[in-house]
Parts: C-alpha cells; sequence; structure tokens
C-alpha cells in the first residue's frame, strides 16, 4: 500500500525533528475501499501495544494516514491495532473501547467526533494510557495529553489565498494581481463536529472579507456563515447537492455567473465540480469553469489540476504528520514527553492542549512536479491516471 513507501520515506525527517477533507462519484472519482477495519495480530513486542483509531476507509487520504503510523510504530517495535470506523460515531466508540480491553499502552486517536469520546478517555486515563489527538482535536475533556496536527488557521489562509490567485485578485507570490472585479463566489465548510474545519474557515473568512467589503468579491447566496455552508462528515454527495441546490436558486434564469468557489477538501471540491459541469459550466477553467480550491491533495484531485479543472489543493504532508505522531508516542512509551511547538493555540473547552503544527503547501499546477513527484509523494505515473498505485 502506498502509506508503507510514505513512511519510509518520512522517518529520516522524524529523526530529524527529535520532536522539536470522502466519497461517492463525479469528477474524478476512484474506486475506493468502504470495507471495515484491519488490526495487528500475534504477541505484543517488547515495544507495548499501540492502538491506532482512524475515522474511515472511504478516503484515500485516512488509509494512507492509519497505515503510515502503523508502518512507523511497528519499525519502532510497537505492536499495533489499527481500526478504521467508516465515519461511524458508535463504531469508533466501540473500537477504541476495545482497545483499551486489549491492553493498548497509549492511543492515537483521529476523531470521527471531537466531542464524543469522552467516556473513553475516562478509561484511558483511569488505565495510565497516554492519548494522542491526531489531525482532529478531541474536545472538551481533559484527558487528551497531546495533538499532532497541520497549522490549520494558515490552511485556511492559503485556501482562500488560492481562491484569489485563481481569480487573479493576487498572483501566486502573494503580491497583488490585476483583476478587480467583482467576483461572485460560493462558500463551502467542513464538518462542524470535526475542529479543524472552524480553524479553516476563520482563516479563509479572515482572508477573503477585505475584499468582500471592498466589493472585489460577492456571495450572491448570502450564505457566509459556517452553520449555512457547512458540509457534514466532509461527504461529497452532499457538497455537489449544495452546489446544485445553490445554482439552482440563485444563479438560474439570469445574468449571474459564478466565478469561484472556496472548498476545504478535494473530496467536496469534485462533488462541487460535478455539479458545475453537469450544470454546463467548463469542462475546465479556461472552458468557463469556475475556480474551485481544495485540500490534501488526493491524487484524483491533483490529476484534475494538472489537467486544468480543479484549481488548487493544500498539501499536508501526512508522511511527516504520522512521524510526529509516532515519535510523541515513543516518547510517552520511553518514559519521557514529546515536546510541543504551540502551547496556546488549541483549547478543546478544558484545557489548552500541548501541540506539534506542521506546515503546509498550496499546489498549483506549475508546481506538482516539484512538491509532490519530486518528493515522492505521488508518482509522475500516479498523476497522470489519477490514481494511486
Amino acid at each position: 500500500m502506498k502509506a508503507k513507501k510514505f513512511f519510509a520515506a518520512a522517518a529520516g525527517a522524524a529523526m530529524a525533528f527529535t520532536l522539536a477533507a470522502c466519497s461517492g462519484g463525479g469528477a474524478g472519482s476512484t474506486e475506493e475501499p468502504t470495507d471495515g477495519s484491519t488490526a495487528g495480530g500475534g504477541e505484543v513486542s517488547e515495544g507495548g501495544l499501540v492502538g491506532v483509531a482512524m475515522p474511515t476507509q472511504t478516503s484515500e487520504r485516512w488509509i494512507a494516514d492509519g497505515e503510515a503510523v502503523e508502518s512507523g510504530l511497528t519499525e519502532l517495535g510497537y505492536e499495533v491495532e489499527l481500526q478504521f470506523a467508516n465515519d461511524d460515531i458508535p463504531t469508533q466508540s466501540q473500537q477504541i473501547d476495545q482497545m483499551i480491553t486489549n491492553g493498548v499502552e497509549a492511543l492515537i486517536i483521529a476523531a470521527i467526533d471531537g466531542t464524543a469520546l469522552a467516556p473513553q478517555l475516562e478509561a484511558a486515563a483511569a488505565a495510565d494510557i497516554p492519548v494522542i489527538s491526531y489531525d482532529r482535536l478531541i474536545r472538551d475533556s481533559e484527558n487528551v495529553d497531546f495533538y499532532v496536527t497541520f497549522d490549520n488557521y494558515n490552511v485556511g489562509v492559503q485556501q482562500a489565498t488560492s481562491l484569489l490567485v485563481g481569480l487573479g485578485v493576487l498572483n501566486a507570490d502573494g503580491s497583488e494581481g490585476d483583476a478587480e472585479g467583482p467576483f461572485n463566489i460560493e462558500l463551502f465548510a467542513g464538518s462542524l463536529d470535526d475542529n479543524n474545519a472552524h480553524f479553516f474557515y476563520a482563516g479563509a473568512m479572515d482572508t477573503l472579507e477585505p475584499y468582500m467589503e471592498d466589493g472585489t468579491l460577492t456571495v450572491p447566496s448570502n450564505q457566509t456563515d459556517i452553520e449555512q455552508t457547512n458540509i457534514l462528515r466532509w461527504q461529497q454527495e452532499t457538497a455537489q447537492k449544495r452546489m446544485e441546490d445553490l445554482l439552482t436558486s440563485t444563479y438560474t434564469g439570469g445574468d449571474t455567473e459564478l466565478h469561484g468557489v472556496l472548498s476545504p477538501y478535494d473530496g467536496l471540491s469534485r462533488g462541487i465540480i460535478t455539479a458545475l459541469q453537469n450544470a454546463g459550466y467548463g469542462p475546465s477553467i479556461a472552458d468557463g469553469l469556475p475556480v474551485v480550491s481544495g485540500q490534501d491533495a488526493e491524487i484524483a484531485s491533483v490529476k484534475l489540476i494538472a489537467d486544468g479543472v480543479q484549481f488548487s489543493t493544500i498539501f499536508k504532508d501526512t508522511r511527516k504528520l504520522a512521524a510526529e505522531a509516532v515519535t510523541a508516542t515513543d516518547a510517552y512509551l520511553s518514559g519521557g514527553e514529546p515536546t510541543a511547538n504551540d502551547t496556546e493555540t488549541y483549547d478543546n473547552g478544558v484545557k489548552v492542549v500541548p501541540s506539534f503544527l506542521l506546515e503546509s503547501d498550496i499546489i498549483y499546477t506549475d508546481n506538482i512536479q516539484e512538491l509532490l513527484v519530486d518528493s515522492g509523494y505521488w508518482t509522475a505515473e500516479e498523476v497522470e491516471s489519477g490514481v494511486a498505485e
């Protein structure tokens, strides 16, 4: 599986640190596994047993994350119980309960709902099991020991910046572009039960609002609050339906033309693009398809970017994220504590969780080779086919 080579490429980076966005058909979609979970078996190694709870197998991103974490822990001598919950909250709760029963010595959790795991976290704390929140902050509990993630506010800034670049308002280097607008845009946010969605949207809106205030950007639907724009569980089909509804309610039977869409995840982007193409936009940006942003550099969307269909995505190198989770786990189980580089930002409602933040990059057509292919994240053949090998 691709994640195996992901961790191998990142392991060296992790040692150097010394610890200093869904499924569905549509544009660029590929067949993705939807079966249940996998678990490590056999006797527990000298390193101990670590439970890894991932939200779903319907996104290639989470499959890669889970396998990369498992690979990294195995290389350090740990036994791993890896579970995928298929975006079902009770399933994830039961999986974590079972991990605790099975005697895990640490938990790495990418929560489906960041507020739904209180009983499991209490049980972990009672058993002195450290809990590492992976990418999505677990909220409303004091029993979260560490958080590994990206600078999620900045990810939102980058999403909005890429939209402005696509419209010509900004140049890729951040300087002012020649386009003056006004441009009509629509806004999409992630799932409200994912703490990251709020950071993404805050960063994006703080970036876009000055241009909305001076008239460069307008939102014809007037749907600008996250409560109006969110997509539950980051589902591609839900985003496609919302885009279809917006086109019907706001862009039919008049002179209003849509120029751009803020999308916080590639799966949503593909659903949005499918709705736009079905409504007669496109088929590519050069043919009038609105500029659509994204996140996660999923291979189906990377191909769409290379083909001039999707404009951009945010590359969060999850090899490095997995490596940080492994390093943090090893620190706890070796009798120490991981080193945080942020101890102020991530308040989960009960405590500020010490965190390690990683940086992300904007992917456009002209830097796919440099950032994704040359780094070994995707191969040129994968980019051309849009399918992970």
